[in-house]
């Protein structure tokens, strides 16, 4: 009993660190990524929702596991977005969107450097139909909570942009703003029934297609924060509310409402989108795999003893694949 404040305070002390160390783009909140990944496991046929509602729990709680890597390893970071705008004007339109390709115009470390979520998406795909072609309990949960936040992370347009959080605009705050702060105040009225998962035929050029749309969004992000802000002084657009013992400076409740009815459904498009592609992408590895029984999982009990972290040798792994030299 004596542990318990102080595991409370060395979580307290990580979150205070981090605010301080995480020198690339959060995402989603913890809230819409776990929303995301939560409401997906519905859109699933039943020969998958046995399984994934057994370990409904998991794939929730795990969404954000990628965000916990970033503040450990170093490679980690540049798989949650692309900075489009550094390859020039059109270069949403005009990227490779194969890994080998685009590696060949541009070398590894620059794709590094700026960003590789598309490829990443496509990578734990395979990583997942891989899982699912082993019956690996352990790897299908782990994996399908990791494509669900991939996934999400790319549907975000300030995640498509070099001016991810308005640095360079001077609109600094905007990213936790915009997919943080909104969902929390409004998701409660989004309408979340998305459909059920279809099979997509090729998933590199689908989560492309979502960043393209994404990215495209992105002048209205910018160009109604600065509208609106033209209009409130700081004493209108901000405000302070009770974080646990704390309070914290937030976007008031009147520039958030003002700035969600500008842009129209933009956030709750994107979380639609989201579930809707995880639970696309789930089921198309899962076909991929050849429809393993997974009702014959359920009974295993993974430990889940190790977080699975990508090196550069699996990057290696997925040249090959896409190379054809891998099945």
């Amino acid at each position: 009993m004596k542990r318990a404040p102080l595991i409370l305070l060395a979580a307290v002390l990580v979150q205070i660190i981090a605010s301080f160390t995480f020198n690339r783009k959060p995402s989603w909140g913890f809230f819409a990524h776990q929303k995301i990944n939560r409401l997906a496991v519905f859109t699933l046929p039943p020969e998958m929702t046995t399984f994934y509602k057994h370990h409904i729990q998991y794939i929730t709680e795990n969404a954000v596991n990628p965000d916990k890597r970033r503040y450990a390893v170093d490679y980690e970071a540049p798989r949650h977005y692309i900075d489009l705008d550094v390859y020039g004007d059109s270069a949403v339109y005009k990227m490779p969107r194969y890994w080998n390709d685009a590696i060949e115009k541009y070398t590894e470390d620059t794709l590094q450097a700026y960003g590789i979520v598309p490829w990443h998406v496509h990578f734990v795909t395979y990583q997942l139909t891989e899982a699912f072609k082993e019956n690996n309990a352990e790897d299908i949960l782990r994996y399908s909570a990791d494509l669900g936040h991939y996934i999400g992370d790319a549907n975000v347009p300030l995640h498509t942009t070099e001016n991810y959080n308005g640095q360079l605009t001077d609109q600094y705050g905007i990213h936790g703003f915009w997919e943080s702060r909104l969902p929390e105040l409004y998701s409660e009225d989004y309408d979340f029934f998305v459909g059920k998962a279809e099979y997509v035929e090729n998933t590199q050029i689908a989560i492309w297609d979502a960043v393209k749309e994404a990215h495209l969004a992105l002048d209205s992000v910018f160009s109604f924060e600065k509208k609106l802000t033209k209009k409130m002084d700081d004493d209108t657009k901000y405000s302070s509310e009770l974080r646990g013992n704390v309070n914290v400076k937030v976007y008031s409740r009147n520039f958030s409402k003002a700035y969600h009815k500008m842009l129209s459904g933009q956030v709750e498009r994107r979380m639609r989108n989201s579930i809707k592609m995880v639970g696309d992408f789930w089921y198309t590895a899962w076909v991929n795999a050849g429809q393993p029984d997974l009702d014959l999982l359920i009974d295993e009990r993974p430990i889940f003893s190790r977080d699975e972290f990508i090196t550069n040798s699996q990057s290696n792994k997925l040249r090959r694949h896409e190379s054809g030299v891998e099945n």
